[in-house]
């Protein structure tokens, strides 16, 4: 990978935060713009494409700015994503679910480029309508969801691999003989892994897969690609797909989501009332299952700018490496400021 000049970013200091209506999701255009930079970089250094997976980035008032680094397509996983994608985004749709049904499938089909199934099932139930709508003259690439049951994702339940998954279809479940028809291949079983685990997830599908690729024009590598994380092996990333498109001779999708939004804003909110129970506790304008769902189901710790974790005091840093001082809940309208990781 060449050496890429980054834009510069806003200094959280800089950041009038009295300024700013509380609660408020806040995103910095400078930040966006810093991961759009590096994330275009791969997508022409490696020649896969990348698309925005919406799961994990659908703010569609930045859909221009997505465009403008080269973005031109989206995943949905339902219906009215899908139609976010064709009326916002303006680029190729790839719509993936588990399962479609009858009602909405006839509509989803209409706005799909690509189309994925999760099981050779789902695909006999809507191949009839598929077939009728490329007879009628639609370019639809149609693919099917595997399982090569190979996963380092530590949170079982964020494991698209793990035991009894219920998401694409096992090498023992596989039809070569419904393969008319079929475009391509699809996996997803990172979770904000680097391209080290992208590599060896990569030998499991082969192995599991490979047979098959010959017949295929593309594999669609999913999600979970943490490509602006700082340390991620990017020039790995680049080799890895290199390599795997010149064994195969396909094109190769990427349909990362949290790393265009990654570390780009905060969740503004305020201190509303503080009680005593034993200890201090900040009543605060946001919630956890309404403002940060993840926090349950992930083991994720909301960092507040200018706080510690227990029982570190302190030992935050600004952007230029200055220390924060320990914020002090008040019921004044101070405001812890939450980082969106």
């Amino acid at each position: 990978m060449t050496d890429l000049e980054l834009p510069a970013v806003t200094p959280v200091e800089a950041v009038n935060w009295a300024e700013i209506p509380s609660p408020a999701f806040v995103l910095d255009e400078s930040r966006l713009r810093r991961n759009l930079s590096l994330i275009s970089q791969v997508q022409r250094e490696s020649g896969a494409q990348i698309i925005v997976a919406f799961k994990g980035f659908a703010m569609w008032s930045t859909f221009p700015l997505l465009r403008e680094y080269g973005i031109t397509g989206a995943t949905a996983s339902s219906l009215n994503e899908a139609i976010l994608a064709r009326e916002e985004m303006r680029g190729e749709v790839h719509v993936y679910a588990p399962a479609y049904s009858d009602e909405d499938f006839p509509r989803i089909l209409e706005l799909a480029d690509h189309l994925i199934f999760n099981s050779f099932g789902q695909w006999e139930r809507f191949r009839p309508q598929v077939q009728a709508a490329r007879e009628q003259g639609r370019s639809l690439q149609v693919g099917i969801r595997v399982n090569h049951e190979y996963g380092e994702v530590e949170t079982d339940l964020y494991n698209p691999a793990g035991p009894f998954s219920r998401l694409g279809v096992t090498r023992r479940e596989f039809r070569e003989d419904l393969l008319d028809g079929v475009d391509g291949l699809h996996f997803h079983s990172l979770c904000e892994n680097d391209s080290s685990t992208l590599e060896r997830t990569l030998v499991a599908f082969e192995e599991k897969f490979g047979e098959f690729l010959g017949h295929m024009k593309w594999v669609n590598f999913g999600g979970g690609h943490l490509m602006t994380r700082a340390g991620y092996d990017i020039p790995r990333l680049i080799r890895v797909i290199r390599e795997f498109k010149a064994r195969h001779g396909v094109h190769v999708i990427l349909e990362p989501g949290s790393a265009f939004g990654w570390q780009t804003g905060w969740l503004v909110s305020s201190v509303l009332d503080v009680v005593h129970n034993v200890k201090d506790a900040a009543v605060l304008d946001v919630s956890v299952s309404a403002h940060m769902p993840d926090v349950l189901e992930m083991p994720y710790r909301p960092r507040i700018l200018g706080a510690g974790d227990p029982p570190e005091q302190g030992q935050h840093r600004s952007d230029d490496g200055t220390p924060w001082q320990r914020a002090t809940p008040t019921s004044s309208g101070a405001r812890p400021v939450w980082l969106e990781t």
